[in-house]
């Protein structure tokens, strides 16, 4: 367990190299052939269009990654916890408009989750093709870096299982050899031509943009952002490794990601009279041309290997950020697994089967990292909007108005321009971020509409127009016991009151008669790792309305949580001992057979409801089937819980009145 999230060790840092840094650690293998490709080939980028393109790259760096989140973002957590879900959890109570940025960064997240592995492998992959032994057999294959690529996908989603505290042990040590190594071949590199180092001056950025020599445009930024692709992912993840050990670690990797980035620069402007690139047939990846055939063959190994952590880095954020949506009730309860000691790690099988399965389909529509690249980054783009305006809200609410004003001007407009220059490359790929980020949101809007009218339409009886008719079937020994406990899941967060849909459960067709009835809620606070419970017994010694908090990165396993509680009232006497003799699958021969009962509402024909919540309603039930059932997420499918079906009474239309017709007499 983590004992501070500022706290920092050589273990975990080692942890945070192999988690965190994956994605912005491979960018290096993608920026600049893709400013290249912009530009029109290697002859066109003459020394002032890569001074410039170097000095936007570094001070992008430097603004967005370093400043914006490393220094600001970072420093606003959740109890150590980082991302936009748990920056939304500290905001919320200062208006319910700011869900909006929220579920919109979210879905882009995620977005960008898909198309992360899918770039950062393919890219990795392809530079197979650079090297001499196999540039035969590629040139014979066009589809086997794509078949690679796709074997080396199917291994990481397959591997997740077993939690990033593992993966990341055996990742860290890569990654550091993976900086180490681009650091070494960006000095080679680079000590050919040290006039590249004038880059540092932004002036060169800001004129080389504007110039006539820019031949992409404002679609320029498009490229230079795709180094900063990894920002996000480092505060997501924060919850994971802590944020000192992001301290520790960050500023090794940004001076790694420099020299390889300026070694880069130094390459292409020693080889822009190169008569073997003069016909611009094909454009050359800076990173890996810049090292000789033998160096190569490590290069491409390393790169294979960074390519998959940063696929890894994504999949971690994502199994975070839904389970963070799913406590914040944006998405269904999915079953979630914690397979490592390490505060965080969690795994979700159904997102891991989700994402998986849209990676693939990602690659085989793109087919190369050229064609990805112009789909990639823009759902970042939007999630970084989003977050800063959330941080921009966060800052002025805790009475910091001038760091507030001053971040949310500088931030969300150099965003809004990264975002703009994605944009110009909407009909080449931008279409199907848009679309998959659209698809998302709807699954968080409409899960969240229809959750808030399902919750107008909860009734409550007051305990003295309910407990007459309890107190009759308790003692009434004329009915078999249904079972020692009944237990209804309820999201009634009313503990004085009774629900309305448990009573009529308790009592229609058959009566459920039981020695204890069971109300039992699960509140996710705001908080990450809460763990209390409240009990209402309304006086008596048999039914009982339990209130469970827990954090929103804790399990929630209610049998366990339920057997505490009952002992505890056990103890204090306001529940009767309870003894069993036979064997049960709980083992706790102190507490009687318990039987689980989940309602779930059922749109009727007749209600009156707006088309809008009527297809809110019908879109998160056909969710919650495919999502499969809660008793997962709660930890009941050992226990084989009742699923009662009950209508869903929003105000009813009354049908027209009939009118009795005489039989017809012969």
């Amino acid at each position: 367990m983590q004992a501070s999230p500022d706290k920092a060790s050589w273990a975990m840092a080692l942890v945070a190299l192999g988690v965190v840094y994956g994605d912005i650690g491979t960018s290096p293998l993608y920026v600049c052939q893709t400013f290249l490709n912009g530009q029109g080939g290697i002859a066109n980028a003459d020394h002032e269009s890569v001074i410039g393109m170097l000095s936007l790259i570094f001070w992008t760096i430097t603004l967005i990654t370093t400043v914006e989140y490393v220094l600001i973002c970072m420093r606003v957590d959740n109890k150590g916890e980082g991302g936009i879900f748990a920056l939304y959890s500290l905001i919320r109570k200062y208006g319910a408009w700011l869900a909006i940025p929220a579920m919109i960064g979210g879905s882009a997240f995620l977005a960008d989750s898909v198309l992360t592995p899918a770039m950062s492998i393919s890219s990795a992959v392809e530079g197979l093709k650079t090297l001499p032994a196999f540039e035969e057999i590629f040139s014979e294959n066009s589809d086997l870096t794509l078949m690679i690529t796709v074997v080396i996908l199917l291994a990481v989603f397959a591997v997740q299982s077993r939690g990033t505290e593992r993966i990341g042990k055996v990742f860290g040590s890569v990654v550091l050899v993976w900086f180490a190594f681009i650091a070494v071949v960006g000095v080679v590199s680079l000590s050919h031509n040290w006039t590249i180092l004038a880059a540092l001056n932004p002036v060169h950025g800001i004129r080389f943009l504007f110039s006539d020599t820019n031949k992409a445009g404002i679609a320029l930024m498009g490229a230079i952002f795709l180094s900063v692709t990894g920002a996000e992912a480092l505060y997501s993840d924060m919850g994971h490794v802590g944020r000192g050990n992001i301290y520790f670690t960050w500023p090794f990797v940004n001076l790694a990601l420099v020299l390889c980035y300026f070694g880069q620069g130094a390459w292409i402007l020693n080889n822009q009279d190169n008569p073997v690139y003069a016909s611009g047939a094909s454009t050359p990846n800076p990173f890996f041309a810049m090292m000789t055939p033998s160096v190569r063959y490590v290069a491409v190994l390393l790169s294979v290997a960074a390519g998959i952590i940063a696929s890894q880095a994504l999949i971690t954020g994502a199994f975070t950020i839904v389970s963070e949506a799913t406590g914040l009730n944006w998405m269904p309860h999915m079953q979630v697994r914690y397979p490592a000691r390490t505060r965080g790690q969690l795994y979700i099988p159904t997102v891991n089967i989700v994402l998986c399965c849209a990676t693939l389909a990602v690659i085989f529509i793109f087919k190369d990292s050229e064609h990805i690249a112009a789909a990639y980054g823009l759902a970042l783009t939007i999630t970084m909007i989003m977050t800063a305006i959330l941080v921009t809200f966060y800052l002025w609410h805790t009475r910091k108005k001038v760091a507030a004003v001053v971040f949310g001007i500088v931030f969300p407009t150099i965003m809004v321009m990264f975002f703009a220059a994605s944009m110009a490359k909407f009909l080449h790929g931008g279409w199907f971020t848009m679309l998959l980020t659209l698809a998302i949101l709807m699954v968080m809007y409409t899960w969240n509409e229809g959750t808030k009218l399902e919750r107008r339409q909860r009734r409550h009886m007051r305990p003295e127009d309910c407990m007459p008719a309890l107190r009759r079937l308790h003692q009434d020994e004329s009915i078999p016991l249904y079972a020692d406990n009944i237990v209804y899941l309820t999201a009634d967060p009313e503990m004085k009151r009774i629900d309305t849909d448990i009573f009529f459960s308790i009592f229609a067709n058959h009566p459920k008669r039981a020695k204890a009835w069971w109300g039992v809620s699960v509140e996710t606070a705001d908080e990450p790792f809460t763990r209390e419970y409240s009990v209402e017994n309304f006086g008596t010694d048999y039914l009982f309305r339990v209130k469970i908090r827990l954090g929103f990165k804790m399990q929630q396993n209610v049998p366990a949580y339920l057997h505490q509680i009952m002992h505890d009232l056990i103890k204090s006497g306001e529940l009767p001992i309870q003894k069993t003799k036979y064997p049960k699958v709980d083992a706790d021969p102190d507490i009687g057979p318990i039987r689980y009962v989940l309602i779930h509402k059922a749109l009727m024909p007749q209600s009156k409801v707006s088309q809008r919540g009527a297809l809110s309603l019908q879109i998160k039930y056909a969710i919650r089937h495919v999502a499969g059932s809660p008793a997962k997420w709660f930890g009941l499918a050992p226990y084989n819980p009742e699923v009662e079906v009950q209508p869903l009474f929003l105000s009813t239309a009354q049908p027209p009145h009939l009118k009795r017709a005489p039989l017809a007499r012969k």
